[in-house]
């Protein structure tokens, strides 16, 4: 065999070796998470969750839940959100949205899906005050409301609920969600929860790119260090996070964070720093989300979330870039190449390296989709999106390596109707 020949097998080895390793790593922390921690579905069978259900004279009260949901344009979302709140078997809670600067159908969509409930209220927000991240400003306004209807429950005004619940209007819930996470908030002993919602799967992006882009996110912020007593590295998704009212009065609220375009991760620190403890958990269809409608709102969200995500600096993005060109593009198509050129030389000349080559190739490609399966499973994706993934990792490498860029060039981010410049930290 040629030199050059028996060069380029040595290299092609390598590569899938480095493959293996990478991905049997990350198996072996997708396993520890699986394991480590429950998901929000495993709340249903805590004994806490059962006497929530009850909610009799045999049980203590259920702790009253107030429900936040900010909405900027989401007349397609809202009623489905609103239905699935209607739908909640938790005995004591109240919902409001907060309907901010919306010019769409969004108050009509809703009207019609609450249907005059007690339980829910709409508060209306025409401007945002400079200094203000949209959201976050529409949260803290609903928190100041009072209560409009004289012959509602209680808790009136909604600081006054034992527990606070933000959640976003492109989700839907189970009907047992908000007892299963108050559960599992107790059992815990956790002074905040936030869920990592099951996503949809039914537009090529979500399959193919979105599994990628959440398993980056989620390499920069592990499930399993989010949940450490020590040590922890806070996390949380505004998705949802449910919050007990004193460890929340005791960070200040959502004022704290008025002009973060990422408040949860924020709101974590703040919490770990101040010693309360924070969970976050695999939602397993308990809450599900439509993140976006298009691949073009998909690279536009993605990019702040990394943006703020990284701490707005540019060469963490970019390092993150390259290693997941190099991990996620490279390697595996490198390891194909070893399986393909391996059997070649194997079947021609009867080489012994040709048949390491291929092995390797064929053992680091069996590693990774392992890997991605047991990933797939644990945040409910498809596993058709696994044979796609070096094209999902070369989209999510762009969308980081433009977050980069933008944030370089101090090109402002737009979101929700408002555009926030965003200075390199």
């Amino acid at each position: 065999m040629p030199l050059i020949a028996w060069i380029s097998l040595l290299i092609l080895t390598l590569c899938a070796v480095g493959s293996g390793v990478y991905w049997g790593i990350v198996w072996a922390r997708v396993l520890q998470t699986q394991r480590g921690l429950p998901t929000a579905r495993m709340g249903l069978g805590l004994p806490a969750a059962r006497e929530l259900q009850e909610d009799g004279p045999a049980h203590p009260p259920a702790p009253t839940v107030c429900v936040i949901i900010p909405a900027h344009n989401e007349q397609a979302t809202i009623a489905g959100l609103a239905t699935s709140l209607r739908l909640q078997d938790y005995p004591r809670f109240r919902v409001i949205f907060a309907l901010d600067r919306c010019t769409d159908g969004t108050e009509a969509a809703l009207r019609r899906a609450i249907d005059g409930d007690h339980r829910f209220d709409i508060v209306l927000i025409h401007q945002c005050p400079e200094g203000w991240a949209g959201k976050v400003h529409a949260i803290w306004s609903a928190l100041q409301s009072p209560r409009p209807s004289p012959h509602a429950p209680p808790p009136d005004p909604p600081r006054d609920a034992d527990l606070l619940l933000f959640a976003d209007a492109d989700t839907s819930f189970d009907p047992a969600c908000i007892r299963a996470c108050v559960a599992l908030l107790q059992d815990r002993g956790l002074d905040m929860l936030s869920l990592l919602s099951t996503l949809t799967t039914d537009r090529w992006f979500e399959t193919i790119v979105q599994p990628v882009a959440g398993m980056e996110l989620l390499r920069q912020y592990p499930p399993l260090k989010a949940n450490a007593r020590d040590h922890a590295r806070p996390f949380a998704n505004g998705q949802f996070m449910l919050f007990r009212r004193a460890a929340y009065d005791a960070i200040g609220g959502h004022e704290v964070v008025k002009d973060e375009l990422l408040e949860d991760i924020q709101l974590a620190r703040h919490l770990r720093h101040k010693g309360f403890m924070t969970g976050l958990l695999m939602a397993d269809g308990m809450l599900r989300c439509r993140m976006y409608s298009d691949f073009a709102a998909f690279r536009r969200g993605w990019k702040r979330i990394y943006i703020e995500g990284a701490n707005r600096n540019p060469g963490r993005l970019r390092s993150s870039a390259l290693r997941l060109t190099i991990t996620g593009v490279i390697l595996p198509l490198a390891s194909m190449m070893a399986v393909l050129a391996g059997a070649a030389v194997r079947l021609q000349s009867g080489e012994a390296m040709g048949t390491v080559t291929a092995v390797a190739g064929l053992a680091a490609l069996l590693i990774m989709f392992i890997a991605l399966a047991l990933a797939a499973a644990l945040g409910s994706s498809r596993l058709e999106g696994i044979l796609a993934y070096p094209l999902g990792a070369a989209l999510v490498a762009s969308i980081l390596s433009e977050a980069s860029s933008d944030l370089t060039k101090g090109k402002s981010t737009v979101w929700a109707g408002r555009s926030y410049h965003r200075p390199i930290r």
